[in-house]
């Protein structure tokens, strides 16, 4: 292949943000898209993980910038609320308008 062609255009699906697309975070990012904020319980029950593996889709999520965990206190007990960052919100709009593209680009 010359430097004049271009190379073959990859499929969308290959661009996809792979740290979304696994489909226990994509049920945790989803229901964060439309909350203003979550706790573990209630992910916990919306979702059907367990404690643990929710625990570990979240710490992924966080490295990668897409949610964050605020620690407070309700009395004496430590809760834990998550929500979106802007980080999060733009990258689950984009893998969302890049999925759609591509069942849009389907035959019927």
């Amino acid at each position: 292949m010359s430097a004049s062609q271009p190379g073959p255009q990859l499929h969308p699906l290959a661009d996809i943000d792979q740290v979304i697309h696994a489909s226990a975070r994509l049920m945790v990012l989803a229901y964060l898209y439309v909350v203003e904020s979550a706790d573990y319980v209630f992910l916990t029950r919306i979702t059907g993980l367990t404690w643990g593996n929710l625990s570990t889709h979240m710490t992924r999520l966080e490295e990668a910038g897409y949610i964050e965990m605020l620690k407070e206190f309700r009395g004496k007990k430590p809760h834990t609320k998550i929500q979106l960052t802007e980080q999060g919100r733009a990258a689950f709009h984009e893998y969302k308008k890049s999925l759609q593209q591509v069942l849009d680009d389907l035959p019927d």
